[in-house]
């Protein structure tokens, strides 16, 4: 398997960069690269101009063989850098030798997965999900929206009046309710993931959300708010209605089929108004079921 000399890594500009800093860009431009594919799924046909170009920037940043390195990897899947947790693979799931879980936190060299050939990196405490209990037995399986909300995620009138307060209202929702372990963490890597890019979009949607919070599926919030506010984007309207969702690496790719099918659904103004019409979380769920059924699978 590949990996890369920190005292022999030089970038374009012929200046060697260390393994850190390489990593940290290479996790910053898959950042970009998913943003851009969020943007390409919720917005079909947004301009994104400016983030083509922080792209490209940090192509340029990047040592050449790092950035061939990162492509060819990119072309089989959708990530190509990602963390390990508990000493596995968060793509693959693979457990990885101690020597090399070892070698990765020393970040001396860039390594790859033995099993799915994907960039690991070692990153530090993060916010998780905590497994719920299983369906019991002789209860219907559960499917499309169902598999990844529930009543207690609803919110049907949000307290907070500014975006940073509404997504810490949400991640402290999933804490409250049991769904993850660290409302704040959860919080603090939200805002860096509207930094890159505001995840507001067209119709008074916005899909704030946390990658590689691992430890069980994917976990979807959703809070109203009928006045509407400001939630940064490409449209100068208001927000009303904000999916907040959590997203285990391996499901990055998924990820995307549904954001594009919420997109699909809420496009429709008699569906948001459905939702906007809910006063308890009871009906508010309800609603999401019946509108998503077609399109959440």
């Amino acid at each position: 398997m590949e990996t890369a000399e920190n005292n022999g890594v030089v970038n374009h500009n012929g200046k060697k960069a260390s393994t850190h800093k390489i990593i940290n860009n290479l996790v910053q431009l898959q950042e970009l690269l998913i943003a851009r594919a969020q943007q390409v799924a919720s917005m079909p046909g947004a301009r994104l101009e400016q983030l083509e170009q922080a792209i490209q920037t940090l192509f340029q940043s990047l040592p050449q063989d790092v950035a061939l390195r990162f492509k060819r990897i990119e072309e089989r899947g959708p990530l190509a850098i990602v963390p390990i947790a508990n000493g596995i693979c968060t793509a693959c799931g693979m457990s990885l030798p101690v020597s090399l879980v070892h070698t990765v936190h020393a970040a001396d060299n860039l390594h790859q997965c033995p099993s799915c050939g994907r960039m690991i990196y070692y990153r530090e405490a993060f916010a998780r999900r905590v497994r719920k209990p299983a369906a019991k037995r002789g209860e219907p399986p559960k499917a499309g929206i169902e598999r990844f909300s529930s009543q207690e995620l609803m919110i049907p009138q949000l307290v907070s009046t500014e975006r940073d307060d509404i997504i810490r209202e949400l991640c402290m929702k999933m804490e409250h309710e049991g769904f993850v372990d660290d409302g704040n963490k959860l919080f603090e890597e939200a805002l860096k993931r509207e930094a890159i890019v505001s995840t507001a979009v067209e119709n008074g949607l916005a899909f704030p959300h946390v990658r590689g919070v691992e430890g069980g599926g994917l976990t979807l919030a959703l809070g109203l708010h009928p006045k509407g506010v400001k939630f940064g984007g490409p449209t100068k309207g208001l927000t009303k209605l904000i999916f907040f969702m959590v997203i285990p690496t391996a499901a990055s790719a998924f990820y995307l089929k549904l954001l594009s099918g919420l997109a699909r659904t809420f496009e429709k103004e008699e569906n948001r108004k459905k939702l906007l019409e809910a006063t308890t979380p009871e009906k508010l769920w309800k609603v999401l079921v019946k509108v998503t059924k077609t399109t959440i699978q």
